[in-house]
């Protein structure tokens, strides 16, 4: 039990740097590049940067603001909810600073705002997935919210980080330009949509619910032509009074167009109801460690 305990450990830390990593590729060498201000301490840093490009030569790197920001809102983090609060967010904002300011710089999208907005978004949705399946975060706007949250209860974290984030983008479009900051805003709708399908599995299957006269029979195709578990759910028509057992069985999208197909065969008045399973564990799908 304590190898596998010991193995969870470095995976989880493994995914955190290589996520961070993903993520300063995006943060320096697409939206940096390209004046693109996505929310986040990083917009902050790209902001920051802009604003004292002529009073340092190059401006205050993305790495040093992005750390400042980040120390006073752990000590905080700390002092209020206590240190495993903040343990692994630390790990992953010293990871990303290190990132940025080791990471060489390249203008991977030029000039183009399009290909920087859906690059730049589907690179940093990766990299924020990955941190997240590795259970960790990088501080910043996530962190603030949490911590505001506890005074303001009846707002969630995620309306907070919206808000935050909102304003971050709207000194942005001020800074940068109204185009500028409408791409950033595909880019942030596209890091939120990457990031959710990475930490909610990409292997989506489908779920179903067979209502028929004849379960029996469904239930048998199911299991031996399809290969497949089968589960009599105790039903009864609301209308008709009548008890039903249904069928559920979870196949994957290759499998679904079959599964229909067989049960009009068998009864063409089945009613079948066909839904998205985001992930599923279990034999003949993802298999649990």
């Amino acid at each position: 039990m304590s190898l596998v305990k010991k193995k969870d450990w470095y995976l989880d830390y493994l995914l955190i740097i290589v996520g961070t990593g993903l993520m300063a590729l995006a943060i320096n060498s697409v939206f940096d590049a390209t004046g693109l201000v996505t929310g986040g301490f990083s917009g902050i840093a790209i902001l920051v940067k802009h604003w004292t490009g002529g009073i340092i030569d190059g401006g205050v790197p993305l790495w040093l603001t992005n750390i400042t920001l980040n120390i006073p809102l752990f000590f905080l983090g700390w002092r209020i909810k206590g240190f495993s609060f903040v343990k692994k967010a630390l790990v992953g904002e010293i990871s990303l600073s290190t990132w940025l300011a080791i990471q060489p710089v390249w203008n991977i999208a030029g000039d183009d705002l399009l290909l920087a907005a859906v690059y730049g978004g589907v690179i940093l949705g990766i990299g924020i997935g990955m941190v997240f399946l590795g259970q960790g975060t990088t501080g910043g706007t996530d962190m603030m919210a949490a911590l505001i949250q506890k005074y303001i209860r009846h707002y969630s974290i995620a309306q907070i980080m919206q808000f935050i984030d909102g304003l971050i983008v709207i000194v942005g479009m001020y800074v940068f330009g109204i185009q500028r900051a409408l791409y950033a805003i595909i880019a942030v709708y596209l890091v939120t949509k990457v990031s959710d399908s990475l930490i909610e599995g990409l292997k989506f299957s489908k779920q179903t619910f067979i209502i028929t006269e004849k379960p029996d029979e469904v239930a048998r195709v199911i299991m031996e032509d399809l290969d497949r578990g089968a589960t009599g759910i105790c039903g009864k028509g609301m209308y008709s009074g009548q008890e039903k057992t249904i069928i559920f069985c979870v196949v994957n999208k290759k499998e679904i167009v079959k599964l229909k197909e067989m049960v009009d065969d068998i009864d063409p008045n089945a009613f079948v109801i066909v839904s998205d399973a985001r992930e599923v564990h279990g034999e003949g799908f993802i298999e649990k460690n």
